[in-house]
């Protein structure tokens, strides 16, 4: 099928008007044509047409918490609720909850998610062949001695791994929470299971983080003393969190850092300087529902050209929408070019999750997936065309 458009965006940036795409039967890209000498087997659409998005960041397994947290209470408050109450649900409610963010999150045009796992609950999700994983399984224990919890985390990565499907990606990798919910010993430990894992952390999401690894006070040690953690051997580095643990993993490792709601440049300067392949992941409407403030974007953007957007949970959010935290960002910094943050919401995040060989842009052989979105101003006005 030949399809054109009012505008395409390929993933990178608009394509030339006329541009046509032929699009196999199963959905792969046959052909990328100019215009002229086509017009009697296209079909025309009123809109933009561009790749299937990519949520980089996304807690499926938390969406039967939609509405429970109250909006603009703080990370750490936030965190207490969640913590307290996201077990007492039944397993019907949990996953009732949760096949309905899958399929909103696919009606919504996302064709690949990177998503966080302190369970193995998504297994039957990944199992429905849909959507590309990359199941972030996350390691959780402020402790001196956390083999018990890295050896539960690697119990759930098993799980996911003996997983195997024909069409979609399907990957995995054990790491870390958060700086504040992973000790030093334990780091070690998620850096020596593999020193070349693609790793997720939820970073610099509050001030509290940075407080408490300066000086070692503020809300997070409340967090702690709250789910019955004794930090007594954590002694503060005096530098940021982003500043102190990255000198606890191998530079080998392709890192998405997610939220950086305080993050500063001289923390990008560091982290680029240890690292080689690194993503600046947004959550703006997460940001905005805890928070109630968004990162610097205008530093990022000067600093870096890795940005890709995740969605969070339904804990911290209202939908699951890539589109939607995009409509977000552009409320919020209107000098933000929409050829820019399309690109955030599909490639970038294609290339954060390595999967950008497969989705992400319009290219011959990919399947990226097409959507048609008639308006962006509205987050519903999207159609899948395939």
């Amino acid at each position: 099928m030949l399809v054109t458009a009012t505008r395409i965006h390929n993933g990178k940036q608009w394509l030339p008007e006329g541009t046509v795409i032929e699009v196999a039967d199963n959905g792969i890209i046959a052909g990328i044509y100019d215009g002229p000498g086509r017009e009697d087997n296209v079909h025309r659409y009123e809109g933009i047409i561009c790749p299937g998005f990519v949520n980089a960041h996304c807690h499926l397994e938390l969406s039967h918490m939609k509405g429970k947290v109250p909006e603009g209470t703080g990370l750490v408050p936030f965190l207490k609720q969640v913590a307290l109450t996201r077990n007492n649900y039944t397993e019907e409610q949990k996953a009732t909850a949760r096949h309905r963010a899958f399929r909103d999150m696919s009606d919504n045009g996302i064709v690949a998610v990177g998503d966080i796992a302190n369970t193995a609950d998504t297994l039957d999700l990944r199992a429905q062949d849909k959507i590309h994983f990359h199941s972030f399984v996350e390691a959780i224990g402020f402790t001196e001695h956390p083999q018990q919890q890295f050896e539960y985390a690697a119990s759930v990565y098993n799980s996911f791994a003996e997983q195997i499907l024909a069409a979609r990606q399907l990957r995995q990798s054990i790491i870390p929470h958060a700086p504040y919910s992973v000790s030093q010993p334990l780091f070690n430990l998620i850096d020596k299971f593999d020193e070349h894992a693609l790793l997720s952390i939820h970073n610099q999401e509050s001030r509290a983080e940075d407080e408490y690894y300066l000086v070692k006070k503020g809300p997070v040690g409340d967090l702690l003393q709250t789910v019955g953690i004794d930090d007594t051997f954590f002694l503060p580095s005096g530098k940021s969190s982003l500043q102190t643990y990255l000198q606890w993993l191998s530079p080998g490792h392709p890192m998405m850092f997610v939220h950086n709601t305080y993050t500063t440049r001289a923390d990008i300067e560091v982290a680029q300087t240890l690292l080689k392949n690194i993503y600046w992941c947004l959550c703006p409407n997460a940001n905005m529902y805890i928070e109630s403030t968004l990162p610097d974007i205008t530093m990022l953007m000067q600093e870096c050209n890795t940005i890709c957007i995740g969605t969070d949970s339904l804990s911290s959010n209202h939908q699951l929408s890539v589109l939607a935290e995009l409509q977000t960002i552009k409320r919020h910094y209107t000098a933000v070019e929409w050829e820019d943050l399309l690109r955030w919401g599909t490639f970038n995040g294609a290339l954060a999750l390595q999967m950008d060989n497969i989705v992400g842009s319009i290219e011959i052989g990919k399947e990226p997936g097409l959507l048609l979105i008639s308006d962006l101003s509205s987050d519903k006005a999207i159609t899948v065309l395939y």
